[in-house]
C-alpha cells in the first residue's frame, strides 16, 4: 500500500506531524521523521500495528486512542485529544504532537481540524488549511462532522492555546 508522506501543520503556538502508520520495513523511517520534527508525543487513532516501546525508547510518549475507520471520533476521544492538547501546548509552546491513522488521510486529520477549530479556526476553513498539504483528507461522513462540530472549549482556554510567541504556519 502506497501511504503519503507526512505532513507538519502548525497554527499559532501548535505542531502537527500527520502521518501513515508504519510497518516493519517502514518503522525506522518512521521513527528519524518522528525526532526530526522534534515530536514529543505521538498519537495512534487506529489499531496498534507495532510495538510501541520502538517509540517510547526515543523520549516519544505514545498514546493510543483508537476509532473506527472512516468515521468521526466519538466524545471519548475528542476529549482525551483535547486534554492531551491543552497539557502539551501549555507545557511546551510550540512542540510537535504526531498523529497517525492506517493512511493519514481520515482519521488523523480530523483531530488536527479539531484542535484548529477549538483554537478558533473557522471549521471550513480548518478543513481548507489541512487539506492545502493533506490532498485526499477526511471523507464525506467526516467533512459532516467536522462542518456541524461545535467547540468545546471556552475562550479562556483558547487563550491558553495562544499565550505562546511562537507561530508557524502550512508551507
Amino acid at each position: 500500500m502506497n501511504h503519503a508522506a507526512p505532513v507538519e501543520i502548525c497554527y499559532e503556538n501548535m505542531r502537527f506531524l500527520i502521518t501513515s502508520n508504519p510497518n516493519s520495513a517502514t518503522m525506522q523511517k518512521f521513527t528519524e521523521e518522528l525526532k526530526t520534527y522534534g515530536v514529543k508525543t505521538l498519537v495512534r487513532v487506529c489499531e496498534a500495528t507495532y510495538d510501541k516501546v520502538i517509540v517510547e525508547q526515543l523520549g516519544i510518549r505514545v498514546l493510543d486512542l483508537p476509532y473506527d475507520d472512516g468515521a468521526p471520533p466519538p466524545n471519548e476521544v475528542v476529549y482525551n485529544w483535547l486534554e492531551l492538547l491543552k497539557s502539551r501546548f501549555q507545557e511546551e509552546p510550540g512542540s510537535c504532537v504526531a498523529v497517525h491513522c492506517v493512511s493519514g488521510l481520515g482519521r488523523a486529520p480530523v483531530l488536527v481540524a479539531l484542535a484548529l477549530i477549538e483554537s478558533g479556526m473557522k471549521n471550513e476553513d480548518a478543513v481548507h488549511f489541512i487539506r492545502q498539504k493533506r490532498r485526499g483528507a477526511f471523507n464525506t461522513k467526516q467533512l459532516l462532522f467536522l462542518e456541524n462540530y461545535e467547540p468545546k472549549t471556552s475562550a479562556r482556554t483558547k487563550s491558553r492555546f495562544r499565550e505562546s510567541k511562537v507561530h508557524c504556519c502550512v508551507q
